[in-house]
């Protein structure tokens, strides 16, 4: 396809959310809410305004659980967005309100209730938190369903159709509603100007496979609907109006990929050995337990990082004890002896819980988070801690903690786990008596005292996003100062050591389960320091068992002794490139 006189290729740099490669027509979709006219209403007319916004309401409800019950064959856990969506529709205190602004000044219900969701929405969106400025999509989400059934009472405005078939949809935003509405079919990709990887439209763009890409900022106002554009989901790329050039490099690059895909398929089954005969454990990161067909499909060697606040944050019934357990079991069966490590709530910094609203935090990420918000709430740790432990009696399970910056943080989360071993006991519940425990390392402090945590623990875990963002001061999510942040850092990769060979020292066990496990330029480091156990998502464990099966232990020691000696990252990110490069440069973009 030629590119238009007129045109000129424009790349603009996201983040990737979604794997993949899409390349079709732009379909642009707006997503400002809805601007009700200001109708007055007479005293009489209230009680069919009220009428009107029931219908609505009611109507709303059906759609939201009809997207429901399509999702819960395919993913319980995005199915449990609408859930979510379910409670905020139904929010009593919001309804109330409403009704109330409506006989009090005596305006339509489209412009009292778009009134009153614009404040909760702009409110949100003033947060300093990542995580709850990306609720207000969601009461958007619901909001637009209400107000476009309250001008389409026969719900006709659902049936939206696309302009072009293999569309990549842009954006300022899409709501979990939008994604799932369109006809998958006609969708080959999308792009953002808002998001974050956490966000509920990154996880079903994940769950549906459609290559994403979020955090864009702003698209130009000289794209049109219908311009060419490229998705990279791998590179987190949008390519406006991608010239020939560009399209003739990504078709060699989905060549490859297919090429690579096909060879990866035979790592499988295989064991997780460096070239001179190393073993290394090689295990998956998971949010939700729709990940678990994934995990054993790649050949994961058991879970590595169960996050598990990402289904906690979704549902407050989901905190029970019981559902907890049931779900914790549920992993645990389907790993088996390979084991999972489940870490306790790492609610805080971007992901703050909802009951903080009233109360954010100037700077959350050096706030109340992961084992500091645990030890304040002690009977919701407790409970999260009896659920693990009874899911334990049903698999291999490990318990880490999170955010820990001293001994006597950990020393108390094992004192409180003691207590709800001493309470299962006393009822006769059936726990391993053995379960394993382990602290994560993701900051400076605890990583120079390695020594000393290691003999409360059995194992270390460390957590790169963390380490990085707090040894190098770059807030992970500031666009602003992304560049700087580096996991090939000499001090990242420094206090890295420091912590394997403090594990070694004292007989206990070392992985790394941040997103610089499955870094491949970084994977010669993660060998050569003689880590143990390497966790990442389960999409690219074949690439790095690969990857790994490919160095030698020795070249690989002999590259971290060079590292120990410099003091620029770029200079420690050449060297690996250049190992990279000789040992898998198909793998290596």
């Amino acid at each position: 396809m030629s590119l238009p006189a007129n045109k000129t290729e424009i790349r603009l740099q996201g983040i990737g959310v979604s794997p993949g490669i899409a390349i079709g027509p732009t379909e642009m979709f707006g997503k400002a809410l809805e601007e009700p006219e200001h109708v007055a209403v007479t005293e009489d007319q209230v009680a069919g305004e009220h009428e009107r916004f029931e219908k609505a309401i009611s109507l709303t409800r059906e759609q939201i659980q009809a997207l429901q019950k399509e999702m819960e064959g395919e993913n319980e856990e995005t199915s449990a967005i609408f859930e979510a969506h379910l409670l905020l529709l139904e929010d009593a205190a919001v309804l109330d309100e409403v009704r109330r602004k409506v006989e009090k000044e005596l305006k339509s219900i489209e412009w009292s209730y778009s009134i009153v969701i614009r404040r909760y929405v702009d409110a949100l969106r003033k947060v300093p938190d990542a995580y709850l400025r990306e609720r207000a999509t969601d009461i958007q989400d619901v909001a637009q369903r209400v107000l476009k059934n309250l001008r389409w009472p026969d719900g006709n405005w659902q049936n939206y159709e696309l302009s072009h078939e293999n569309a990549v949809i842009l954006a300022p935003d899409l709501t979990p509603s939008d994604t799932i509405a369109f006809d998958r079919n006609q969708i080959s990709g999308f792009a953002t100007e808002a998001g974050s990887p956490t966000s509920h439209t990154a996880i079903m763009a994940r769950s549906l496979n459609i290559p994403a890409v979020v955090a864009l900022h702003h698209f130009p106002n000289s794209l049109a609907p219908g311009d060419q554009v490229l998705i990279d989901g791998y590179q987190g790329l949008c390519i406006l109006n991608p010239s020939e050039k560009t399209l003739e490099e990504y078709e060699v690059v989905v060549e490859k990929e297919d090429k690579l895909l096909d060879e990866l398929r035979e790592y499988a089954d295989a064991e997780t050995l460096t070239a001179d005969g190393h073993k290394i454990v090689l295990s998956a990161n998971i949010e939700f337990t729709s990940e678990l067909e994934d995990v054993a499909r790649h050949g994961a060697e058991g879970i590595g990082l169960y996050r598990t606040e990402f289904f906690y944050l979704d549902d407050e019934n989901e905190r029970t004890e019981k559902r907890q357990a049931e779900i914790y079991t549920k992993v645990a069966k389907a790993v088996g002896d390979q084991g999972v490590i489940i870490r306790t709530l790492d609610i805080g910094g971007d992901k703050l819980c909802p009951e903080l609203l009233d109360h954010p935090e100037p700077n959350p990420f050096l706030g109340w988070r992961g084992i500091r918000l645990s030890l304040d709430r002690k009977e919701e740790f407790k409970s999260q801690l009896r659920a693990i432990l009874k899911a334990s009696a049903h698999g291999k399970v490990r318990i880490m903690f999170p955010f820990i910056s001293n001994a006597e943080e950990l020393i108390r989360a094992i004192e409180i786990l003691e207590e709800c071993k001493d309470e299962l006991r006393a009822k006769g519940i059936d726990f391993d008596e053995d379960l394993e425990v382990g602290a994560m390392i993701e900051i400076p402090s605890v990583a120079l005292i390695a020594d000393h945590l290691a003999k409360y623990v059995d194992f270390f875990s460390i957590g790169t996003n963390d380490l990085v963002q707090y040894t190098m001061a770059v807030d992970r999510v500031n666009d602003r100062v992304a560049s700087l942040y580096s996991p090939t850092h000499p001090g990242v990769i420094s206090l890295i050591r420091t912590t394997v060979e403090a594990a070694h020292r004292n007989g206990i066990w070392c992985g790394i389960c941040g997103e610089a496990a499955s870094d491949l330029l970084m994977t010669p480091v993660w060998v050569g320091l003689g880590v143990d156990e390497l966790s990442v998502g389960a999409a690219q464990v074949l690439r790095t068992r690969r990857a790994i099966s490919k160095l030698d232990t020795g070249a690989c020691r002999e590259l971290t002794e060079k590292i120990a000696g410099m003091g620029r990252a770029r200079d420690v990110k050449e060297i690996c490139r250049k190992m990279a490069d000789t040992a898998y440069p198909d793998m290596v973009r």
